[in-house]
């Protein structure tokens, strides 16, 4: 029987990650989340439980035991690398021990443990102080899913009940956008969500709404001349692999509902076509979900929040969202295997 646990990974201990996990588990009956254990320092969890006057019982556990635990406990994957953690103070020194957590819930998926992986928010600024040498989370995780020395192509798709919605480019200064964006790559991008949104998220037939990169879609080429001469091919490629690909549209009005009604996944050319409505229509319970990875790995769709961490004050709901939408992946890919 496929396993149904989630690894949870703590993120950076002084963020809201920690604290999310706690709320999380607390609202685990009224939220109907799935069973998770959590790595992370137990004895932070204990201590920030007390401070914020949560009351959740933490108790350290293996694999094995976490999910017969998870109705009474918060199961906790106990970290070799324990520093104490400030809240609101983030701190180099507690970089092995984030680093760990990722790659303890990746190594648990991968060896079967756990159905699937939950990330809570690092802050590379932090990381990179210590020496991390990746340019963020998700290529991380693609490194460590390499088979072979072939690293995949990891694809970041936002997700609300409502709006499914991929940046075809992502951390790039809006200036070096229209270099970066290559047919190839949105044909690589639009096969890797097709693909996935039938293996994952069971639609036999998706169909993908791509922007324009310019405004209006280039308006006949009196806008810009990328739309025609480089979105509108990868259209045309992506129907000849036999996908419902379809544009390219002006991004001003694919996100009204009328609109969202006539595809599945939406596919914006730059950073914020796509985050600004996804953050418009639901702020709090957004999902960032990694496509591409031989694994299933969600996160909430926010950073680590230094400013309110230790306060109380964080709301789960993305967090809580991520671990339902990691579930009910999960639960498609063993339904087909």
């Amino acid at each position: 029987m496929p396993p149904r646990l989630l690894a949870l990974t703590q993120g950076d201990p002084a963020g809201i990650g920690p604290e999310l996990a706690l709320m999380a588990w607390k609202q685990r009956e009224q939220a109907a989340l799935p069973a998770f254990a959590c790595i992370a320092d137990p004895d932070h969890l204990q201590k920030l439980s007390r401070q914020l006057g949560l009351e959740v019982p933490v108790a350290g556990c293996d694999w094995d035991e976490a999910e017969a635990l998870f109705a009474r406990a918060l199961p906790v994957i106990a970290l070799e690398s324990r520093m104490p953690a400030t809240p609101g103070r983030p701190d180099a020194a507690t970089a092995p021990g984030t680093i760990e957590a990722i790659d303890r819930a990746v190594a648990a998926v991968r060896a079967g443990h756990v159905a699937a992986l939950v990330t809570n928010p690092i802050a590379k600024s932090v990381l990179y102080a210590a020496g991390f040498a990746y340019p963020g989370h998700t290529e991380y995780l693609a490194h460590l899913a390499a088979d072979g020395g072939t690293v995949p192509h990891p694809v970041m798709m936002l997700w609300c009940d409502e709006l499914a919605v991929v940046p075809v480019t992502i951390h790039i200064p809006l200036s070096a956008v229209p270099a970066a964006l290559t047919t190839g790559l949105i044909v690589e991008t639009g096969r890797i969500v097709a693909a996935e949104l039938t293996s994952r998220f069971g639609i036999a037939s998706p169909r993908l709404a791509l922007s324009g990169l310019n405004p209006h879609a280039g308006e006949g080429g009196a806008l810009g001349k990328e739309d025609a001469a480089v979105v509108a091919p990868a259209i045309e490629r992506l129907k000849a692999l036999g996908i419902d690909a379809r544009g390219p549209y002006p991004a001003d009005t694919m996100f009204h509902a009328r609109a969202r009604a006539g595809y599945d996944a939406a596919l914006a050319m730059y950073h914020d076509q796509a985050l600004i409505p996804i953050k418009t229509i639901a702020f709090d319970e957004g999902v960032n979900v990694t496509l591409g990875l031989p694994f299933i790995r969600t996160s909430p769709d926010h950073g680590t929040a230094f400013d309110i961490a230790g306060q109380g004050i964080a709301r789960p709901d993305s967090l809580c969202a991520a671990l339902r939408l990691a579930a009910r992946m999960a639960t498609q890919v063993a339904a087909t295997a």
